[in-house]
């Protein structure tokens, strides 16, 4: 009997079937899975850390790349669905979180399991997400990567990784570019909103505005560093915060509290 093959979405890197709850990870635009792993192998005990990968990177790099949003969250909130028989967390960063938000929001309008928090990081609200088109300038597009710090300066260096990442790097920001988020409170699960003190592009009001998309409790949470603070020495202390958290217990040294939505 031949057994189902694994889902091209979905990577397992440290599985743990015995576990009561999972967190599935969404990618940065230009990020694959792997980015994830080392804060997957940190979770704690019960809990089994699931990572997205998206089309066009790693081992999928021959399926062509996603360019619209619609694109790339209806047939990832389909497959999804395999993971409805334990609760699950959702946690996207920067690109990825407005990839969470909208199979969350995708997920609840078919009557589907929905996670029980979603977790944004290092991404306005989507009253505050703004157009863009560096994805028309492959020079202004690759200051953005370099500046932001999501990849190691070094490898950034060596010939040849520019074009060959290039072309991810294009799909991604075409995607969030031209993205324009469906207006109003589409969910009702609680929102955990993360950024770094340091994020050029988040600030507090940009991080509050997640409060605009959950009729559910939204928080404010504040780690040193920038954009990429989950690559930094603040790592540590997120995966305290989401330990802590996952065991329903809140940290306040680094939260603001938005407080519960009204409306």
């Amino acid at each position: 009997m031949s057994s189902e093959p694994p889902n091209p979405w979905l990577r397992r890197y440290f599985p743990r079937p015995g576990a009561g709850r999972r967190v599935v990870f969404f990618p940065h635009g230009g990020g694959s899975a792997s980015f994830y792993r080392p804060l997957v192998r940190e979770l704690p005990d019960g809990v089994e850390g699931v990572v997205v990968q998206y089309p066009g990177r790693e081992d999928r790099i021959g399926d062509p790349c996603r360019t619209d949003m619609p694109g790339l969250v209806e047939p990832l909130a389909e497959a999804l669905t395999e993971l409805d028989d334990k609760p699950v967390w959702f946690f996207g960063h920067s690109m990825g979180a407005s990839v969470a938000h909208e199979v969350t929001r995708l997920l609840g309008r078919a009557g589907e399991a929905v996670p029980e928090r979603l977790v944004v990081s290092g991404r306005p609200g989507p009253s505050r997400q703004r157009p863009d088109d560096k994805h028309l300038d492959d020079e202004r597009l690759w200051a953005d990567v370099c500046q932001l710090g999501g990849t190691d300066p070094q490898l950034l260096q060596i010939p040849g990784v520019r074009e060959m990442t290039l072309p991810v790097l294009r799909a991604d920001y075409r995607l969030v570019g031209t993205y324009r988020p469906e207006p109003g409170r589409h969910l009702s699960v609680p929102v955990s909103v993360c950024y770094g003190t340091e994020d050029p592009e988040v600030d507090t009001a940009d991080a509050a505005a997640w409060a605009e998309v959950t009729s559910a409790h939204t928080e404010l949470v504040r780690f040193p560093g920038g954009h990429f603070y989950l690559r930094g020495t603040a790592r540590a202390e997120f995966t305290h915060w989401l330990a802590r958290r996952l065991h329903g217990r809140s940290q306040h040294s680094h939260a603001d509290t938005a407080g519960r939505n009204r409306g």
